[in-house]
């Protein structure tokens, strides 16, 4: 596999990384990324209880992980959460090497974490916000594209149109997210000028993630129409289809205001979803890819199967 930019600058064997997906992106799965060569990441409030301690979470999740595996691992961090400058100090204190940031202003904590020695990665969604980013002073831009399970940019770039654009607005190394799962999204991606990719729901379809069987199961059976996008009045998420993604549908096509919208979801859903398989009334987060997905495996092999697959890839172009 040929080494980038990404490479050198995080330490890793291989330019993929694992999305820090909110409840479920934990220690274990982050140490068994790294291990396996690539970059593991870890989420605050993985694994924890509603209500818990987010900076005490993130401490013990990061120590764990240490206990794990030696090789370099970082914690992701959407700016707007609670305690965000404390979530912050604890990565820095715990000597993490790597945080991705995502979901606001660059200019409000990129120089403090440089500062203490931290390489920034900051997800963007258009090439506006990568010019932004790259200006207040991130090592790497995370283009993602609206494939992506999640939260998504309003913008509604798809991947294939976001990265070239991305890569052509800045000199920063770009790593390409959204809708990527296997060895041919991983060369499109280099392709489309990106050093890198990170992946997300490939990585929920592992041993190691700590995600509710149900929702391994329901992502092991999506089809090619399996996820949709809700909440565009509030902020677009792309989840599994259920029950509630079909409500919110209906509720958003009656012309439901961004106050109903809130009340109706409240808190809780994604956590009942991801850690606790209910269908019904949860949220799974999950990309569009979720329809090239049909087998679980260990994090290593997917990582393996990518590197291992690059030469046929490679083969059907010339």
């Amino acid at each position: 596999m040929k080494k980038t930019r990404i490479c050198a600058l995080l330490g890793i064997e291989y330019p993929i990384i694992q999305g820090g997906m909110n409840w479920i992106a934990n220690a274990e799965l982050a140490a068994a990324v790294s291990q396996a060569g690539g970059l593991g990441l870890i989420s605050p409030d993985a694994g924890m209880a509603l209500g818990g301690d987010l900076v005490e979470n993130l401490r013990q999740q990061i120590r764990r992980a240490k206990s794990l595996t030696d090789k370099p691992f970082g914690v992701n961090l959407p700016l707007g959460r609670p305690q965000i400058k404390d979530l912050i100090d604890v990565a820095i204190a715990e000597g993490i090497p790597v945080i991705v940031a995502s979901a606001g202003n660059p200019a409000a904590y990129t120089g403090y974490m440089k500062n203490s020695g931290v390489k920034v990665l900051h997800v963007v969604a258009s090439a506006r916000h990568a010019r932004r980013a790259e200006a207040e002073g991130v090592d790497v831009i995370i283009a993602e594209g609206y494939e992506a399970g999640g939260h998504n940019g309003f913008d509604e770039l798809p991947t294939m149109v976001l990265v070239p654009q991305v890569v052509d607005a800045v000199s920063k190394p770009v790593v390409a997210a959204g809708g990527i799962a296997d060895a041919r999204g991983f060369m499109a991606a280099l392709a489309l000028g990106a050093e890198g990719v990170q992946m997300g729901t490939r990585f929920i379809a592992t041993h190691e993630c700590i995600a509710h069987p149900n929702f391994k199961q329901a992502l092991l059976q999506a089809g090619d129409t399996g996820t949709i996008i809700t909440g565009r009045k509030l902020g677009p998420t792309r989840g599994l289809k259920n029950e509630l993604t079909a409500k919110l549908l209906e509720m958003e096509s009656r012309g439901a205001s961004a106050e109903e919208l809130l009340d109706f979801i409240g808190s809780g859903r994604a956590r009942a979803g991801h850690l606790e398989g209910d269908f019904k009334d949860g949220e799974a987060y999950c990309g569009a890819v979720a329809g090239m997905i049909k087998d679980l495996v260990s994090a290593a092999e997917v990582i393996q199967n990518i590197v291992q697959d690059i030469p046929t890839v490679l083969g059907r172009l010339q």
